[in-house]
């Protein structure tokens, strides 16, 4: 099969066409035939600067996969050849990920796609819908009236947390550059802040009566985590994806904090189940209208993986940008 491979570190010039060894079924495994994968902050640091994985990084990266499942494993009972999935299940930890014309993936980590979404836009959520779902609903514990902030509203792992904060009832409010204001005003949230005209006492005031929020998750976090701390209220939440520095705040206004990785299950394996079963759900929400995913307007194909990096990393991406066949 032809896939684009990494044999060192780098920038996205890294990537080359190679032909390469088509994967063999496996117990309790699928291949599949890839169709479409999204590129996630997660795909250009493990290409670019070493990472907690990067001894075992393998040959394909990205984890985000929609594709047809073209044979089964033994002991595989729920799909079927056939059957149009998707998920996050390679890329790290010594498992070949989607840039290839087939993939072999671990059946517990993937659902049937949703029927109302194309396979491009299905690439676009597995890994930020497996991350906000793990944040908001078992971290943070959403539920209705919750006041929830949000930070990088139209961000892949925000866009999406706002329409399930909504749909587990909360009263969302969402920050957004000014530049993507109209379309954060599309994603449902019930206040969209502009960050650079709102300082965090501005917007407390305002939807909490400056008391703070109940819960927030930062997607955005490094300097901006001291800004979530200072909006939370007191015994609030906090929850982030990315690794911070000073947490005095935390213990001075009693918070609870939450770090979300997703990557548990992939590379240890632990509980691998759990994410097959929130994609079923993601899917179904998708196909009743409460979930959409937000698409960069830029196209790619998988051959063209070094400029969807590119594009990723110029900071001038709006949503997720997909790769397809």
């Amino acid at each position: 099969m032809k896939a684009m491979v990494v044999h060192t570190l780098g920038a996205s010039d890294v990537f080359q066409q190679v032909d390469y060894p088509t994967p063999s079924v496996k117990p309790g495994h699928l291949i599949l035939e890839v169709k479409a994968t999204s590129v996630n902050p997660l795909d250009t640091m493990l290409r670019s600067s070493d990472t907690p994985w990067s001894e075992n990084l393998p040959s394909i990266l990205h984890g985000d996969v929609a594709g047809i499942v073209t044979q089964v494993g033994e002991g595989v009972t729920q799909f079927n050849v056939g059957d149009e999935v998707y998920g996050c299940a390679g890329g790290i930890a010594g498992t070949d990920g989607a840039l290839a014309e087939y993939m072999l993936v671990d059946a517990d980590l993937i659902a049937l796609k949703p029927k109302t979404l194309s396979m491009r836009e299905a690439a676009a959520l597995p890994l930020v819908s497996i991350t906000a779902w793990e944040a908001l609903h078992d971290k943070l514990k959403i539920k209705t009236n919750d006041n929830v902030l949000i930070h990088g509203a139209t961000g892949g792992v925000g866009h999406i947390a706002i329409q399930l904060a909504k749909h587990f009832g909360a009263n969302v409010s969402a920050t957004s550059a000014p530049q993507n204001l109209a379309i954060a005003q599309q994603l449902g949230a019930d206040n969209i802040i502009d960050f650079t005209q709102s300082s965090v006492a501005d917007y407390v005031e305002q939807y909490t009566d400056g008391e703070g929020f109940d819960a927030i998750f930062d997607t955005v976090a490094g300097d901006n985590i001291q800004r979530s701390f200072e909006a939370a209220r007191f015994n609030g939440a906090v929850a982030t994806t990315l690794p911070i520095a000073d947490v005095l705040q935390v213990a001075l206004k009693s918070l609870s904090f939450h770090s979300i990785l997703m990557l548990i299950p992939l590379v240890h394996g632990k509980n691998r189940a759990s994410h097959g079963q929130i994609l079923a759900k993601v899917a179904k929400l998708v196909d009743d209208g409460e979930i959409k995913p937000l698409l960069d307007q830029k196209r790619f194909s998988i051959w063209q993986v070094a400029q969807a990096h590119q594009h990723l990393e110029s900071g001038k991406a709006v949503g997720k940008i997909v790769l397809d066949m």
